[in-house]
């Protein structure tokens, strides 16, 4: 994860605070401010109005647009925290447009058909490209910040994705939205629980998929250990001896109910 040194030597906390208020400087010459008002409008407790969204897609339209416009010598002058949340804001907002391009659908997974996937399609505009949801997951933001904590924080549009903020990424807060994340992430019993008498831990999917990012330092359990809920009984020890069972991954569309 991107954390900054608690102790520094005094010309190295010169340093620090010059280069982060020159980053500063540069994050606030590209504001989140047209898809935060999209977030706010249209998402609530991780679910979407879609319906609404589609009548009042303008701020996100212009979000994309604006994001597109960035280009590489620009975004290279930013911190990494702030082109970490760059990227997944761009993520995740490209991801709603995608829907509402096809909407109504009950999965993203019904976007293209049996041999065209909705995450190899070019919907991305980035650098004067046009990429795939795939290409900006796996070769830019996998590749380059080596951070698992992305994989609470990408959200593909369905329920059994972590819920999708009200709010956009920061540079400035990005260590703590996503601790935040994969706390909310570890407290949906649908998703992860512990079964202590039967000495099983009860996983979501994303855990499977990526588990390689999650382990390259530490076990799966002992990464994890810190964000379940409740868990104080039982001991890092025994945790690590726990069976893994992985849970369903439900991949209807995360949309309100009332849609």
């Amino acid at each position: 994860m991107i954390r900054i040194a608690k102790r520094l030597a005094p010309a190295a906390m010169v340093f620090l605070f010059l280069t982060a208020s020159l980053s500063n400087a540069q994050e606030m010459a590209f504001i989140h401010n047209d898809y935060d008002l999209t977030l706010q409008t249209h998402v609530s407790h991780g679910r979407v109005d879609y319906k609404r969204l589609v009548a009042d897609r303008g701020p996100l339209d212009h979000y994309l647009k604006r994001a597109a416009s960035v280009d590489r010598s620009r975004f290279k002058k930013w911190s990494p925290a702030h082109q970490l949340s760059f990227f997944i804001n761009l993520y995740n907002a490209a991801t709603l447009a995608l829907i509402i391009d096809h909407y109504p659908v009950k999965s993203i997974k019904d976007i293209g058909g049996l041999f065209s996937s909705p995450w190899k399609r070019r919907v991305v505009r980035l650098f004067g490209e046009k990429i795939s949801l795939d290409h900006l997951e796996h070769e830019i933001i996998r590749k380059n910040y080596p951070d698992p904590m992305v994989h609470v924080a990408l959200v593909c549009a369905a329920v059994g994705c972590p819920v999708l903020r009200s709010s956009p990424y920061t540079g400035e807060r990005l260590n703590e939205q996503l601790d935040e994340q994969m706390k909310i992430f570890m407290m949906d019993p649908v998703k992860n629980r512990i079964d202590a008498p039967r000495r099983t831990l009860h996983l979501s999917p994303i855990f499977k998929w990526y588990q390689s990012d999650f382990q390259k330092k530490t076990s799966l359990a002992k990464y994890l250990a810190p964000y379940w809920p409740n868990a104080e009984k039982i001991t890092l020890g025994d945790m690590e001896t726990y069976r893994i069972e992985f849970t369903h991954y439900d991949w209807s569309l995360n949309k309100k109910s009332r849609d």
